[in-house]
C-alpha cells in the first residue's frame, strides 16, 4: 500500500469523536469489546469443562491432557492469524476478513453450548480457530490505518483500544464463569455465543459511517489468475488433510502428544519462514529491510513475555482451583473469577500508561526499553507467586491474594509490551505485508503457546517452586539483555521512535 493510499484512507475517517480520537476508534473498540467478551468468557471455564468429570458436566480429560490442549489452542487461535492476515492482504481486505471471523466465532461458541461428546469439542475448535486468525489481527491493522504514522495519537490510541479488549475480558469471566461453573458449562458457551452476534452488529452497523475506506483497500492483491490457483490449492490441500487425518487417527499416528509436538515445532518454523519470506521479497524497500531486523528481538521478547502471561489460563487456573483458598472474607470465590484479574488491572492502568507516553512525548523510553521493562515484570510474577510454597509448603491453601498480586505484576508488564508492540508492529511493517506482519505478532503469542504445551508437563506441586523460578528468572536475565541492546535496535529502526 503507497504512502499516497494510507493517506487517503486516514482522510476518510473523521478524525475526531472518541475521546479525542478517531471516531473509527469506536467501531473498533466495541466490535473487538464483544469478540474479547466471547473468547476470555469461553476460555475461563475451558480448562475446567475438559478436565471435570462427566457427572460434574466435564469432559473427564486428565489434567495435564487438558492443559496441553489448553495451551495448542491457545496457539492455533495464534498461528491462524497468519491465513487470515494472508487473506486480508492479498484477497478480501482487513475489513471483510474482521465479518466473516466474527461469524466463525459465533458458530464455534454454538457448537460448545450444544451438549455433545469430545467430537463436538473440537469441531467447536476448528471454528473458534479460523474465525479468531480471520479478525484477531485484522482489527487491529485496521487501528493502525486511520492514524497517520506521525500522529501522536497513535500509542495513545492503541491503549484505549488494549483497554476496549479488556473491558470485554474482564466482564466475561465473572458472568460466563459463574453461570458456566455453577449452573451448565454448554449455558456458559452459549452466553459467549450471544457476545459474539453484539459485536458482528456493532462492526456491521457503524464501519460506514465511521471507518470510511479503512479496511476496504486490499495490500497486495492477487491477479485473477492467481486467485485460480489459490483456489485450487487450498481445495486440493483441505482434501488431502482430510485424507490424511481420516488415515493417521485410526492408525495411531496422530495423538494428541503428537498433535502438541507437530504445533510445537510449528510455533518455531513458521515465524522464521515468515521473517525470511519478508525480508528477501522484492517489494520490501532496503528501509523497511532494515526495520525487520530490529523487529525480530522485539519478537523474541514477546515470546518470552507470553511464555508467562498465557500461563494464567493453564498453569495459573489449575492453581486457582487446587491450591489456593476458595473461602476468603466470607466470599465464595470461583476459580473462573480470576482470569478477570489480568483485565481488571488493565483496564485501571491502562489510561494512566496512555497518558504518561503522551506526557513524556520525545522522552518516553524507546520500544526496546519498554519491550525490557515487560520482560522484568512478567518475570517478577513468577517468582512472586513461589513464595507461598516457600513458605507454607506444597499441601497447604494457598492466600488468594498471592495470585492477584502475580497478575497485578505481569500487568505492568503487559502495558509495557503489548499494547506498544501493536503500535509498533503497524509501523515497522513493510508496506506489502501490513496485515501478515500484524499477524506475525500474534504469532509471537503462538508460539509462547506451543512452548508451554511442552512446559505444563514439569509442573506440578512437588516442583512448583522450581517451575516458576526458572521460567521467572529466564524472563529477567533477557530483560537485562534486551535493555543493554537497546539503543542498537533503536538504530535498525530508521527514524521509528
Amino acid at each position: 500500500m503507497s504512502g499516497l493510499n494510507k493517506q487517503k484512507i486516514v482522510d476518510s475517517v473523521p478524525q475526531t469523536g472518541f475521546f479525542g480520537h478517531p471516531k473509527g476508534l469506536f467501531t473498533l473498540f466495541f466490535t473487538e469489546f464483544w469478540e474479547r467478551f466471547s473468547y476470555y468468557g469461553m476460555r475461563a471455564i475451558l480448562v475446567y469443562y475438559m478436565y471435570y468429570e462427566v457427572s460434574k458436566g466435564g469432559l473427564g480429560l486428565e489434567e495435564s491432557t487438558a492443559l496441553a490442549i489448553m495451551s495448542i489452542y491457545g496457539a492455533l487461535v495464534y498461528m491462524s492469524g497468519i491465513i487470515g492476515g494472508w487473506l486480508a492482504d492479498r484477497i478480501f481486505g482487513t475489513s471483510k476478513a474482521v465479518f466473516y471471523g466474527g461469524v466463525f466465532i459465533m458458530l464455534g461458541h454454538i457448537a460448545l453450548a450444544v451438549p455433545g461428546s469430545l467430537s463436538m469439542f473440537f469441531v467447536s475448535m476448528v471454528l473458534i480457530v479460523l474465525g479468531t486468525g480471520l479478525l484477531k489481527p485484522n482489527v487491529s491493522s485496521v487501528v493502525g490505518e486511520i492514524y497517520s504514522e506521525e500522529d501522536n495519537r497513535r500509542d495513545a490510541g492503541f491503549s484505549i483500544f488494549y483497554m476496549g479488549i479488556n473491558l470485554g475480558a474482564f466482564l466475561s469471566p465473572l458472568i460466563v464463569g459463574k453461570v458456566g461453573m455453577d449452573i451448565d458449562f454448554h449455558l456458559g458457551f452459549a452466553i459467549a455465543a450471544v457476545g459474539m452476534f453484539f459485536g458482528l452488529l456493532v462492526f456491521i452497523f457503524t464501519k460506514k459511517k465511521n471507518l470510511g475506506l479503512a479496511g476496504t483497500v486490499v495490500a497486495n492483491p492477487l491477479s485473477q489468475d492467481e486467485k485460480k490457483k489459490v483456489y485450487t490449492v487450498i481445495g486440493i490441500s483441505a482434501v488431502a488433510l482430510a485424507i490424511l487425518i481420516a488415515i493417521a487417527i485410526p492408525t495411531g499416528y496422530l495423538t494428541i502428544e503428537s498433535f502438541v509436538a507437530l504445533v510445537g515445532f510449528l510455533g518455531i518454523l513458521i515465524p522464521i519462514i515468515y521473517f525470511t519470506v519478508m525480508y528477501r521479497s522484492p517489494k520490501t524497500t532496503a528501509t523497511e529491510r532494515s526495520r525487520i531486523i530490529a523487529y525480530i528481538p522485539l519478537f523474541i521478547a514477546s515470546v518470552m513475555f507470553w511464555a508467562i502471561q498465557e500461563q494464567g489460563s493453564t498453569i495459573l487456573a489449575l492453581y486457582a482451583d487446587k491450591r489456593t483458598q476458595l473461602e476468603f472474607a466470607g466470599i465464595s470465590i470461583s476459580p473462573a473469577w480470576f482470569q478477570s484479574l489480568n483485565p481488571l488491572f488493565i483496564i485501571a492502568l491502562a489510561p494512566i500508561f496512555a497518558w504518561l507516553w503522551v506526557k513524556l512525548g520525545d522522552r518516553q523510553p524507546t520500544i526496546p526499553k519498554k519491550f525490557s521493562l515487560g520482560l522484568l515484570f512478567a518475570g517478577l510474577s513468577f517468582l512472586v507467586i513461589l513464595l507461598p510454597a516457600y513458605f507454607g509448603g506444597e499441601d497447604s491453601l494457598v492466600n488468594p491474594l498471592w495470585l492477584v498480586l502475580s497478575y497485578f505484576i505481569v500487568v505492568l508488564g503487559e502495558l509495557c509490551l503489548s499494547p506498544v508492540g501493536l503500535s509498533a508492529t503497524t509501523k515497522l511493517a513493510p508496506s506489502a505485508f501490513s496485515a501478515q506482519t500484524m499477524s506475525l505478532w500474534f504469532l509471537s503469542n503462538a508460539a509462547a503457546q506451543a512452548i508451554n504445551a511442552q512446559l505444563v508437563k514439569f509442573y506440578s506441586p512437588e516442583t512448583e517452586m522450581l517451575y516458576f523460578g526458572i521460567i521467572g528468572g529466564a524472563s529477567i536475565v533477557l530483560s537485562i539483555i534486551l535493555f543493554m541492546l537497546a539503543p542498537k535496535i533503536q538504530t535498525f529502526m530508521k527514524g521509528i521512535k
